[in-house]
């Protein structure tokens, strides 16, 4: 079991960033400019959160460490109001409080998305985050940049009617996902 994600209220959105080059409320709401691109899989009757919202509320909660969909549903709880606003969540017009989702609504949106859509958008959005390549002569001669890639099956993916998952990914040395698509099994 992983530990309760919770932020102090201040530095929620400062998290995202990298120590040295902190994430602004702008950069939180650039986020969705990238994410607007991703395809909303569900029926347009009774929505009461925009997917656009969710989906920026849950990258935001995997940027800043949530590493499930508990962990990232109480990061969502957690936040303060003028985050869940940056984020996309309209707040009720007679309270004035940003109604937060419950677990359910983030997890069946983020089974019905679409990943390929997801990972390009958020690839797109943390690529001009990576910091350059470093080197001691970084001014005469550009740095190579290494690249790691690596399939791996994904964790609970297998049914009784499907195969598992199988994701093909390429890494900088940095932690950063460059691209990640999904392959047949035991494919080159």
């Amino acid at each position: 079991m992983l530990a309760r994600t919770s932020l102090p209220i201040p530095s929620a959105l400062e998290q995202l960033g990298s120590p040295t080059d902190p994430l602004t409320s702008s950069d939180a709401a650039f986020l969705r400019s990238f994410l607007i691109r991703v395809a909303d899989p569900r029926d347009a009757r009774g929505l009461r959160y925009p997917a656009l919202a969710l989906l920026c509320a849950a990258v935001s909660a995997v940027l800043t460490g949530a590493r499930s969909l508990i962990a990232i549903s109480e990061w969502i709880a957690d936040a303060p109001q003028h985050v869940l606003g940056v984020l996309g969540f309209a707040a009720d017009p007679l309270t004035g409080l940003g109604p937060v989702p419950h677990a359910a609504t983030v997890r069946r949106l983020l089974q019905r998305v679409d990943g390929d859509a997801l990972d390009a958008a958020i690839s797109a959005y943390l690529q001009p985050r990576t910091p350059p390549p470093v080197g001691p002569d970084a001014e005469k001669r550009p740095v190579r940049r290494v690249i790691a890639v690596d399939g791996k099956v994904v964790r609970g993916s297998r049914t009784r009617a499907a195969a598992a998952i199988q994701l093909l990914t390429a890494m900088d040395h940095h932690g950063v996902v460059l691209a990640q698509r999904q392959v047949a099994s035991k494919s080159n």
